[in-house]
């Protein structure tokens, strides 16, 4: 890239981009969105991070526009940075534990929102899947 003015060469960096990702406990089970856009496929409510923002309430904006559900967060389980997790550019994700109240109701960039267990779970998006069965081992392990 060169600088419009000057025509010196600028050095431009590719970084990682972060996002959020909820594992939002509601009723028996936990909560799913339907995605909207591409990648297509059922997934964790979250997404990216807008600038200016910090992560814990990115958690709770993104849980809110995709489920409907106010949020309470009750950890922060892991972070996942493989940076083919997701097809289109390296993301870096924080995941949140929460638990969620009011009606759930799909929005924003969800066409379904429902309520799955451990036993019921549908093919994921991303590498939720490898967050959930981390999340399962992990409760697991807590509850022996």
């Amino acid at each position: 890239m060169q600088c419009p003015k000057c025509h010196h060469q600028i050095e431009t960096y590719k970084n990682p981009v972060p996002t959020v990702d909820i594992i939002i406990i509601y009723g028996d089970g936990i909560v799913l969105i339907e995605r909207k856009n591409p990648p297509y496929g059922w997934a964790l409510p979250g997404g990216f991070v807008d600038y200016g923002e910090d992560l814990e309430t990115a958690a709770v904006r993104e849980a809110r526009e995709e489920t409907g559900l106010t949020i309470t967060l009750t950890g922060q389980f892991h972070t996942y940075s493989d940076p083919t997790r997701d097809a289109r550019l390296h993301t870096i994700t924080t995941v949140y534990t929460a638990r969620g109240t009011g009606t759930l109701r799909a929005g924003d960039d969800a066409v379904k929102a429902r309520v799955y267990t451990r036993d019921n779970l549908p093919a994921l998006a991303f590498d939720h899947s490898k967050i959930l069965q981390d999340y399962f081992l992990n409760t697991t392990k807590l509850q022996s």
